[in-house]
C-alpha cells in the first residue's frame, strides 16, 4: 500500500472497529476511527484523509450518507463501504454513486487490505494527475503556450502523459508552431527537471561544427582546436537534450548519434576513449521523415530509434478558435514589455486575424500582435494597425447559410462537407470540431 495514508475507519460496532485499527495500524498506516457517522462528519471537517472505510448501516448518517460528505467535503478522498448480509443491492448503488468498491461482512483480512491498497493506489494516481494538470496550467500560462481547440488540447494531454517516462518524444509540426515550447514542457514536467535542459538547432550549424557541438573534442583534434570541448551529450547528463530540425542531420551525424541511442556513450573527436552519459532525447522536425527515410535522407534505424512517441502540434490554421485567445496573450505580453497603454483589440481586427490562414502560425500570429503594439496611435488595435495581406485576405468562409425549411438530413450533410473541406479532408479533425467519432463521419458520408 501506499505510505503515509491517512485511512478513517468507521463503524458502530466496536469490536470490529477496533479489529480493523489494528490491522491497518500494523500496515503502517495513520488510523482514525469514529463509531458513527456524525462523528465520522467532525473527522472529516477537521483532518484531510486518503480513504474512508465505512459501515453501511449505521445510525442516522449511514454509509450512503456519508459517502455523499466525503464527496462533497473531501472529493480526492476514495471509500470503501462495508456491508452485511443482505445490503450488498445498497452497496452496489453506492459504487454507481461514486464509492471505490464494497466489502462484504464478515470482512476477510486479505480482501479489506486488498481493496484499500487498491483504492489508495487510485487516490494516489488521481492527485498525481491533478497536480500535474495544475503544474501544466501554470506552464502554459507563463509561456507562449495558449489554446482550448480539441487537437491542441490532444497534443497538450500527450505532452502530461509521456513527460514523467524517460521515452524518447518526436515533436513534429510546421515551422512556429512552438515545438520548442512543448519541448521544455516536457521537461520542466518530468523528473529530470532538476538537471540541464540543452538545446540544438540542427539547421543552423555545418557538419563539422555541430558534429563538435554534439559530442565535444579534444585538444589538437583539428586545426584550431586549442583546448579540451565538452559537447551538449555530456553538458546534458542527467537531463534532457532537444534535438530541433532533426531532419537536417548529414548520414555521417545520424551514425553518431544512433550509437549514442543505442549503446549510451560516444567518443569527443580526437579520443578513443568512450564516454557514457544519460540523456533524455526530445527531437523536433518540420519535415515528412518518412518521406525523407524513403529518398534515402534519413536513416530507417534512427528514424524509429527517436519517434518513440510522436506529438503532432497542429498549425495555427487547423486551430483558428484560438487566434483571439493567443491575441490577447501577446498583446498583454509586449504591451508590458513596450510599456504602452493599450486597451484591446477591436472586433473588427479579430475578424480579420480569425480569417486569415497563418502560413507562419503562431510565430506569424505573434509578430503581427508585436508590431501593431509598437505601431498602434490610439490604444486600440484596429485593422488600420493589421497588415493589410491578412485585412484583405480572403480566405474560405468559417459560416454557411441555411434557409428556414431546409430539412435536417440536409443542415447535417451541408455541416459535414463544409467542415471537411475547412479541415481539408481531416476527418479526425472534423470529428473534434463537430463533437461526434470518426466512425459516425464515415457512416454519414
Amino acid at each position: 500500500m501506499p505510505e503515509s495514508s491517512k485511512i478513517l475507519l468507521v463503524d458502530d460496532e466496536v469490536a470490529h472497529l477496533k479489529t480493523l485499527e489494528r490491522l491497518f495500524t500494523k500496515e503502517g498506516h495513520e488510523v482514525l476511527t469514529a463509531e458513527s457517522g456524525e462523528a465520522a462528519l467532525d473527522i472529516i471537517r477537521a483532518e484531510r484523509v486518503h480513504l474512508v472505510i465505512t459501515d453501511l448501516k449505521m445510525g442516522e448518517v449511514d454509509g450512503m450518507d456519508l459517502l455523499k460528505l466525503v464527496q462533497t467535503l473531501q472529493p480526492q478522498a476514495e471509500v470503501i463501504l462495508m456491508t452485511a448480509f443482505g445490503t450488498v443491492e445498497r452497496a452496489v448503488r453506492g459504487m454507481k454513486a461514486g464509492a471505490y468498491d464494497f466489502v462484504s461482512k464478515p470482512i476477510k483480512r486479505a480482501t479489506i487490505l486488498k481493496a484499500a491498497r487498491q483504492a489508495l493506489e487510485r487516490q494516489a494516481l488521481v492527485a498525481e494527475n491533478r497536480k500535474l494538470k495544475a503544474k501544466l496550467a501554470d506552464l502554459t500560462n507563463d509561456r507562449n503556450i495558449v489554446g482550448q481547440s480539441p487537437a491542441f488540447r490532444d497534443a497538450l494531454d500527450l505532452v502530461r502523459q509521456v513527460a514523467t517516462s524517460d521515452a524518447t518524444v518526436m515533436l513534429t509540426g510546421e515551422s512556429g508552431t512552438g515545438k520548442e515550447l512543448f519541448a521544455r514542457m516536457i521537461y520542466e514536467l518530468s523528473e529530470r527537471a532538476d538537471e540541464p535542459f540543452v538545446a540544438v538547432n540542427c539547421a543552423a550549424l555545418p557538419e563539422s561544427i555541430l558534429e563538435s557541438e554534439l559530442f565535444g573534442y579534444e585538444e589538437g583534434a583539428f586545426t584550431g582546436a586549442n583546448g579540451r570541448k565538452i559537447g551538449r551529450f555530456e553538458a546534458a547528463d542527467g537531463g534532457t537534450l532537444f534535438l530541433d530540425e532533426i531532419g537536417e542531420l548529414t548520414p555521417q551525424v545520424q551514425v553518431k548519434l544512433l550509437r549514442v541511442l543505442q549503446e549510451g556513450e560516444f567518443e569527443r573527436l580526437g579520443s578513443n576513449q568512450p564516454i557514457r552519459v544519460d540523456v533524455r532525447i526530445v527531437a523536433a522536425t518540420h519535415k515528412d521523415l518518412e518521406e525523407e527515410m524513403e529518398a534515402g535522407n534519413f536513416r530507417e534505424d534512427l528514424y524509429y530509434r527517436l519517434n518513440v512517441v510522436n506529438i503532432e502540434i497542429p498549425p495555427l490554421r487547423h486551430r483558428l478558435e484560438d487566434v483571439p485567445l493567443l491575441a490577447e496573450h501577446f498583446l498583454g505580453k509586449y504591451r508590458k514589455k513596450n510599456k504602452r497603454e493599450i486597451s484591446g483589440l477591436s472586433r473588427e481586427a479579430l475578424d480579420a486575424l480569425s480569417n486569415y490562414k497563418w502560413p507562419g502560425n503562431v510565430r506569424e500570429l505573434e509578430n503581427v500582435i508585436e508590431r501593431a503594439v509598437v505601431l498602434d496611435k490610439d490604444g486600440l488595435i484596429d485593422v488600420d494597425d493589421v497588415p493589410d495581406h491578412i485585412v484583405s485576405y480572403e480566405g474560405e468562409s468559417r459560416h454557411i447559410t441555411i434557409p428556414l425549411g431546409t430539412p435536417l438530413d440536409e443542415i447535417e450533410q451541408r455541416v459535414l462537407h463544409e467542415t471537411l473541406k475547412m479541415t481539408g479532408g481531416d476527418k479526425k479533425l472534423a470529428a473534434k470540431l463537430l463533437d461526434i467519432s470518426t466512425r459516425t463521419i464515415y457512416r454519414k458520408l
